[in-house]
């Protein structure tokens, strides 16, 4: 993968978890901001000569310090299970259990999808007794990147006051690849215990195709992982034991998953790129704290942002901002005076000319065929 690939990826992870992190999700935020680390040292692993891997290892100290912040308050409000003291330390460094602060609200449009989520989560919580068939634990949320499955999985957690496990599987396979099965085991004994205190859990495992792809050659440690989630996901599903325990999965890349694993998330919801509506919505939100000028047409700005993702429509509001503000410092000698001129609807158009969607047509299609095959609201 080229350099400025790896440098855009951990952008995207840093940007993300810098608005999960002023929203209060912190378990959230720590999980993107450990992928931008990752990113960053493979970086300098590659480059560890290159003037730029000064910067990356200045970047990687600030998103450490920051997780260390993070992860201490969350101590503080949620303790975690103690685990077994081999692995604790590790399973906590992987594991994040915290209250979520993402409500409905702040999840535009996708309704569909809140519907479904309502339906898998929400209404068997509020009335089990209704449901005698059992109701879906295993809900697969599948779609482009930076699209909101995040955030809906944490709404979806608020609306019950759940517990939100965060659990970034790409690090539990990659860097405790002996403590893999053991971590799995140890996170949903936990969620277990708290479900029999009649409180509900939501485990959400971002990109899971990390731990449920297809593999043609597995080792022993990858093999004993795999295996353990799909036990401890039959465990959940097991109607005698009305646990009130949801496995959240989200992926980019659904068609890579095992067939036993997609058998097992009862619910495939499709979470796609926002339409006119939503893009509409989302121009409105992400500038309502911007100084625009009056010539703003978000109509017309929705229009031409066919194809953008939610994360991308927030790339271009931050980069018209930027634009502003980087010509009053260079046109001002005294930049304790005054301020940035307003925004423009030409401002806008500038960066939307150079900006081009991050999901490219073939991936969507890709989606697609996949909706055809295995949808399941």
């Amino acid at each position: 993968m080229a350099v400025e690939e790896l440098e855009a990826m951990a952008a995207r992870y840093a940007k993300e978890a810098m608005q999960l992190d002023s929203q209060g999700s912190r378990g959230l935020a720590i999980q993107k901001y450990r992928r931008a680390v990752e990113i960053l040292l493979k970086l300098v692993n590659l480059y560890p000569n290159t003037p730029h891997a000064r910067i990356y290892l200045e970047r990687v100290k600030q998103y450490q310090d920051r997780i260390n912040d993070l992860q201490s308050q969350i101590s503080s409000q949620i303790p975690i299970e103690k685990a077994s003291p081999g692995s604790e330390a590790r399973y906590e460094q992987l594991v994040l259990k915290e209250k979520p602060n993402v409500k409905w609200s702040d999840v535009i449009d996708l309704e569909i999808v809140k519907r479904a989520l309502r339906e898998a989560i929400v209404y068997p919580t509020l009335r089990p007794d209704l449901f005698p068939l059992g109701w879906p634990r295993g809900i697969l949320l599948f779609g482009p990147p930076g699209c909101g499955k995040t955030y809906i999985a944490a709404a979806a957690a608020t609306e019950i006051d759940a517990v939100f496990y965060v659990v970034d599987a790409a690090s539990i396979m990659s860097k405790w690849l002996g403590e893999s099965e053991k971590n799995i085991a140890i996170l949903f004994n936990d969620a277990r215990k708290i479900a029999e205190s009649n409180r509900s859990v939501v485990i959400f495992i971002d990109e899971i195709d990390s731990l449920t792809s297809i593999r043609i050659q597995e080792v022993g440690g990858e093999v004993r992982a795999r295996n353990q989630l799909l036990k401890e996901m039959d465990s959940i599903h097991d109607k005698s034991k009305n646990y009130q325990v949801y496995v959240v999965g989200a992926t980019n890349k659904p068609w890579i998953l095992d067939d036993p694993f997609i058998r097992r998330f009862q619910k495939r919801i499709y979470v796609p790129l926002p339409d006119y509506t939503a893009r509409l919505a989302l121009f409105k939100l992400y500038t309502k704290n911007l100084k625009l000028n009056p010539d703003i047409d978000f109509e017309e700005l929705a229009k031409k942002c066919d194809g953008y993702s939610a994360a991308d429509i927030r790339d271009i509001c931050q980069s018209v901002q930027i634009k502003v503000v980087r010509e009053f410092f260079e046109s001002n000698n005294d930049i304790s005076k005054g301020e940035p001129r307003l925004i423009r609807m030409d401002d806008f158009l500038s960066v939307i000319s150079e900006r081009k969607p991050s999901v490219s047509r073939e991936i969507i299609k890709a989606y697609e065929k996949w909706l055809e095959q295995y949808a399941a609201l």
